[in-house]
């Protein structure tokens, strides 16, 4: 099978690197992709939401199966046009991709399906949001959320009046996020350990694929400002069978049946972001494709041949298949610029990749990296993925660090506890 990967992440050089372990992928290429990705495909400089110019190349390229990586193509309605075009794409249609890239759609459709998530309201105008806020409805702190797509930095938990009444500002008068901070959601700041869980769905059918746990402030113990993630660990001990079985019955399958009955079909993965509070799991958020860095803590996980699931759900058809895993954890540490979530500087050049790599059970994932001169540069704020595979959370979490020692250039800054909450959480429940 000919695979196009669409997009250029860490989360994307995640998918294709599994898929290229798959026996029944003959060719993978990636638009844009990255240059870690060289060497198990071939690179096409084509934006992944530039529906038509991608089109063209899966036409060009024989392309059996289109996967699309990150959201914004999802939101641009690419999927649609290569199903009207007859071509075999994996990812939700525009419509369903709203779950995602509108949170007052999101908020709506949990309403309107009985899915338990946190209570809240919709603010069209700055005034109303600062209403909302005098209020106290809600207490304090207090979570506030642009409606559109924020690369993963449009949410504020405000523990003061005077810290929300700065995200309203920032986002719908300053419109430091653009568009997507025309509306606002305000909702209670629900309380518990957050995990991240992942199903694959057909439009009628969903299994489920993993849990994961992100780490989204740029300091260790959850401090500073948040980020589109610094690292990441599967699968989450918080996650057993009993519970598992909760989320895909009170929090997966209503999206499915959901979809269905407002006139569309969910196909791909589904992400639910989930707070584990006292009175079970409720959702903070989904995403309409695999999280980042979370996909590159759960890809080394899979077992056996991904992209037959991955079609087979494209086609409407998951039947009685399940989505195995190989026995033990991950550890994925995210390295960054220095600066981000801020301004970064890029054009600094990263040695050691090679060395990190040769490390058993180590693998570098590529996100903002550039080529030049033959030499691996920074190209944006994270940078790379460090994922590690163990039998053990301490085994992977002392892999994944040893590779990142490593690694290095200029400014390069990371968390030194990504996989502490998980050894914690083992031993509290052993």
């Amino acid at each position: 099978m000919r695979v196009l990967v669409a997009g250029s992440g860490g989360r994307e050089h995640a998918l294709t690197w599994r898929l290229s372990r798959d026996s029944g992928v003959s060719a993978i290429v990636c638009a844009p992709g990255n240059p870690g990705m060289r060497d198990i495909a071939t690179l096409a400089p084509i934006e992944p939401d530039d529906g038509d110019a991608l089109l063209a190349l899966a036409e060009r390229e024989a392309i059996d199966l289109t996967v699309i990586g990150p959201e914004l193509p999802l939101d641009r309605g690419v999927v649609d046009l290569f199903r009207a075009e007859g071509r075999r794409v994996f990812g939700p249609p525009r419509a369903a991709a709203q779950l995602e890239c509108s949170k007052v759609f999101a908020k709506g459709f949990m309403a309107r399906h009985g899915i338990p998530t946190a209570r809240y309201r919709v603010c069209e105008f700055a005034a109303d949001a600062r209403a909302v806020i005098a209020s106290a409805e809600f207490g304090f702190p207090v979570v506030l959320k642009a409606d559109g797509l924020a690369a993963g930095k449009g949410v504020v938990i405000a523990a003061t009046r005077d810290e929300a009444e700065s995200a309203i500002r920032a986002a719908m008068d300053e419109r430091q996020f653009g568009a997507a901070g025309a509306r606002l959601v305000i909702e209670e700041c629900l309380a518990g350990p957050e995990v991240s869980f992942f199903a694959l769905c057909d439009g009628t059918r969903a299994i489920p694929i993993a849990s994961a746990q992100d780490h989204k402030r740029i300091f260790e113990d959850d401090r500073g400002p948040n980020t589109g993630g610094m690292g990441a660990f599967a699968p989450s001990p918080l996650v057993d069978g009993p519970t598992e079985a909760r989320v895909m019955r009170e929090i997966i399958e209503p999206v499915l049946r959901g979809m269905r009955a407002e006139g569309t079909e969910y196909r791909g993965f589904l992400y639910a972001g989930l707070m584990m509070t006292c009175a079970g799991p409720k959702v903070i958020e989904y995403n309409v494709r695999c999280g980042d860095p979370e996909a590159q803590a759960v890809m080394p996980l899979i077992d056996g041949e991904l992209v037959a699931l991955l079609a087979r759900a494209a086609e409407g058809d998951l039947g009685s298949h399940r989505v195995t895993l190989r026995p033990g954890v991950a550890v994925a540490v995210v390295l960054a610029s220095a600066g981000y979530p801020g301004p970064v500087s890029s054009g600094t050049r990263i040695s050691g990749i090679d060395e990190a790599a040769r490390i058993p059970n180590v693998t570098v994932f590529h996100a903002a990296t550039a080529l030049r001169e033959n030499r691996i540069v920074t190209a944006g704020g994270r940078v790379m993925t460090v994922v590690a595979t163990g039998s053990g959370y301490p085994e992977a979490i002392d892999s994944a660090y040893g590779a990142v020692s490593r690694i290095s250039f200029e400014g390069m800054q990371y968390r030194g506890d990504i996989g502490r909450k998980a050894v914690l959480q083992g031993d509290r429940s052993s």
